[in-house]
């Protein structure tokens, strides 16, 4: 049996204010979108979904414990240090700011509401 990975669910404490960050400055386009619960977006040319979920009712902080850390890996095909640049210049929140580690580049950035990503070169490029 082959399974593979097609969504994940972000905490956030606005739906659509959360879709337009991601749009307008990581450049992802919505997918999806209910109007009492969620909202899918998807980057350039992927089909993996985040699933931004209004956990605490619009406007309202998300419990902590769901908020931090996302795990969630975005590859770059730009040159890094232009991705990185430009993030900065969109005000994009840095929690640990590009740099180059014995296996190869990497930065993490903080959504609005506090979730963590990490950045990567894409492999090749």
């Amino acid at each position: 049996m082959a399974m593979r990975a097609v969504s994940v669910a972000v905490a956030v404490s606005d739906r659509k204010a959360a879709a337009k960050w991601y749009t307008d400055v990581l450049g992802f386009h919505v997918v999806d979108d209910d109007p009492e619960h969620w909202t899918t977006i998807a980057g350039p040319r992927s089909r993996f979904l985040i699933h931004l979920c209004e956990v605490a009712g619009a406007g309202k902080k998300p419990p902590k414990s769901e908020l931090g850390n996302t795990g969630i890996l975005l590859f770059t095909d730009e040159p890094f240090a232009r991705a990185c640049a430009r993030l900065k210049r969109r005000k994009v929140k840095f929690s640990m700011r590009p740099r180059k580690l014995p296996w190869g580049w990497v930065a993490k950035f903080l959504d609005p509401d506090g979730n963590e990503y990490w950045l990567q070169p894409e492999p090749g490029a």
